[in-house]
């Protein structure tokens, strides 16, 4: 296949590290930052999940700036301590108190599937938690269950609403998982705006300026200037455009309405925070917890026409879709999923591409955590 003939040429700086090498490596600095074992190794596979799919933004990259620097800071709890504030047949609310995310959403979807099991449906919310990582994982939980996973978690402002200029929502990620009769999922992972912080941040260790139409000032001008845009959206001088970019022309109020839902549904089912409480600064800019909101549902197809039904017909419509006649220039039509799953059959050969930023970043990890590695990249 012609993308994958390309597929190594976009990390020719890169180291490559095997799964289980780099695995370990952020479960063992996770635990040195003082999440415990056990945590530590739910933490560790959601991460290496994303780094396994091809999902460059959400792995290896957000270990240190987004879970051991708040857990330094004091904004982000190490040891999650889950309440239960309702727990009925199908439905339960949870209170992480500002712990892992990744913790509180694995305890959280596993709930739901033991729930969907018993009645068909089950669906946990979960207020005062923290960045959780890729979405997927948790609809991928599903779907190793035999069943359909949706998932949602509100994020710090980001994203301008339509005809506006000020980051007021999440990038907001709406997420299913659906099983299929073909080696893997479909698995729809995305945010709610053309792009999001980590994608530019990709784009910000790699020294590339941004496309146009991902960001906006507050004069509604597009900006590319990667690494000022990182700031200035921390500051809120710089918002993300929603899916279908700026305006209705594009059908960016679509992107705007699916972010909204992914804010309700993160936020009022939950009794939680929401938009600007989200922000991660008091009135000094000093940094404060992000007490995100997720929300979690399985499905049991068993309680509606059966599983292998459903993933016969799943497969079917993938399928077709695929066949379908491609576009003059195209040799290829990829659905939800097909990418990371090819990225995945790369990977587990090669393993995981870690470029020179991140490469420093890991060194300075082992150093401080007096940690047992060598790699080949320092050679």
């Amino acid at each position: 296949m012609k993308y994958m003939d390309e597929y190594a040429e976009q990390y020719e700086d890169c180291a490559w590290i095997p799964f289980g090498e780099l695995e370990k490596f952020m479960e063992e600095a996770l635990v040195h930052a003082g999440v415990p074992k056990d945590d530590a190794k739910i933490i560790g596979d959601v991460l290496i999940a994303s780094d396994k799919r091809g999902i460059d933004s959400h792995g290896i990259g957000r270990l240190k700036p987004i879970y051991i620097d708040r857990i330094d800071i004091g904004i982000m709890n190490p040891v999650t301590e889950i309440e239960v504030l309702k727990d009925q047949a199908a439905t339960a609310v949870l209170d992480a108190h500002n712990g892992m995310g990744h913790v509180a959403g694995y305890k959280a979807m596993e709930m739901a599937i033991e729930k969907a099991k018993k009645y068909g449906l089950g669906m946990v919310a979960v207020r005062n938690s923290n960045h959780y990582g890729i979405a997927g994982y948790y609809a991928t939980m599903a779907t190793e269950a035999g069943m359909i996973g949706i998932t949602g978690t509100n994020a710090r402002p980001s994203i301008a609403p339509t005809h506006g200029v000020e980051n007021m929502l999440g990038t907001n990620p709406l997420t299913f998982g659906i099983p299929t009769d073909e080696e893997f999922p479909f698995v729809l992972d995305c945010a709610t705006s053309v792009s999001q912080r980590g994608k530019i941040e990709v784009y910000g260790r790699a020294g590339k300026e941004l496309p146009e139409g991902w960001v906006l000032d507050h004069e509604g001008k597009t900006r590319t200037d990667t690494q000022q845009v990182l700031k200035d959206l921390t500051t809120g001088m710089a918002a993300l455009t929603p899916l279908g970019g700026i305006g209705e022309m594009t059908g960016g109020y679509k992107g705007f309405g699916y972010a909204t839902v992914v804010e309700i549904l993160s936020a009022a089912l939950q009794d939680g925070s929401w938009m600007k409480a989200l922000n991660g600064f008091d009135e000094e800019h000093k940094p404060i917890p992000y007490p995100l909101g997720h929300f979690f549902i399985a499905i049991n197809p068993e309680f509606f026409m059966g599983l292998e039904t459903f993933k016969r017909i799943a497969g079917t419509i993938c399928r077709e879709l695929r066949a379908s006649k491609k576009a003059p220039g195209e040799d290829y039509i990829f659905t939800a999923g097909e990418k990371e799953h090819l990225a995945y059959q790369y990977r587990k050969e090669h393993g995981c591409p870690v470029p020179p930023s991140l490469q420093k970043v890991m060194i300075t990890l082992r150093d401080r955590f007096k940690m047992d590695y060598q790699w080949d990249f320092e050679k």
